[in-house]
């Protein structure tokens, strides 16, 4: 389809009349940064409508090897949450392992760039939300967990709130080229600053002294919880304000199908403090 098409079937589908065929539209979104169209979810609420007052926005990311309708997989209540809630959840695409990062070595991957320069806008555009930081949050599980902390710590202008479930929050110890990052950061013996300064452990001096909403879980059989941990001592020595939780699981579907529930709260309880209309 191309995209003026698609754009004319977005404009009708989301008309006033039209919003009760179903909660979940799969879109396509132009991406000029990777000259591609990629693909993203949106679950919307059943009485969704023009006439109610603007939506807040989660955007919430895959982990590595997922795609854009993953989290309907490991957590297929979310058409509930955001029923209950009243807000919007987005699933955009982060590629196979993009880590969602703007690549120092690779051109191709600009998933930084996508999800906040072309996503974001086209949600806001055709979609009834709340077109400021105070009514966007991101989440995210695994390297989705890393990609959201990414993203709302390089962008907190244009998000108030972040949560990690289970994430690979330090990619540093991983130099042995798990999960492909060598391809989206380089060989660590000639590119080890790529490696560093893209961990988000080491992006906490972005926030420092921002009015940032913070939520962090990891099962106490993950992986990746001694990340975790480091990433909730650096911001305890920070003095950054955030919630900290360990819980009994591993790094699988049945731990972040669950934890989401949690973090959807604690961002409904964000937007519902930040409103001001």
């Amino acid at each position: 389809m191309t995209l003026r098409a698609y754009i004319l079937f977005i404009s009708l589908f989301l008309g006033l009349d039209r919003l009760h065929a179903g909660q979940v539209d799969t879109l396509e979104i132009n991406s000029p940064s990777m000259h591609k169209a990629v693909k993203c979810l949106v679950i919307r609420p059943d009485n969704y409508s023009f006439r109610h007052a603007p939506y807040p926005v989660l955007y919430l990311l895959h982990g590595w090897s997922g795609n854009f309708a993953a989290w309907l997989t490991d957590a297929p209540h979310l058409r509930q949450l955001a029923d209950t809630y009243q807000m919007l959840i987005v699933c955009p695409d982060g590629g196979y392992d993009s880590w969602y990062l703007d690549s120092p070595v690779d051109s191709t991957v600009r998933y930084d760039t996508h999800i906040t320069q072309e996503v974001v806008p086209f949600i806001d555009y055709y979609y009834h939300t709340r077109r400021a930081r105070e009514g966007r949050a991101i989440a995210g599980l695994s390297m989705g967990g890393h990609g959201a902390m990414s993203l709302a710590f390089r962008h907190h202008d244009l998000f108030g709130a972040a949560g990690s479930m289970a994430g690979g929050l330090d990619l540093q110890p991983f130099r042995k080229n798990d999960w492909d990052l060598e391809g989206v950061l380089g060989n660590p013996a000639r590119h080890w600053d790529n490696w560093k300064n893209n961990s988000v452990v080491n992006l906490i001096p972005l926030i420092e002294g921002v009015s940032i909403d913070l939520i962090i879980d990891c099962g106490d059989g993950d992986f990746f919880l001694k990340a975790n941990r480091k990433m909730h001592e650096k911001l305890l020595k920070a003095g950054i304000p955030h919630e900290y939780t360990e819980r009994p699981g591993e790094h699988n579907g049945d731990y972040w199908g669950n934890a989401v529930d949690y973090q959807v709260l604690f961002f409904h309880k964000f937007f519902e403090r930040t409103v001001s209309y």
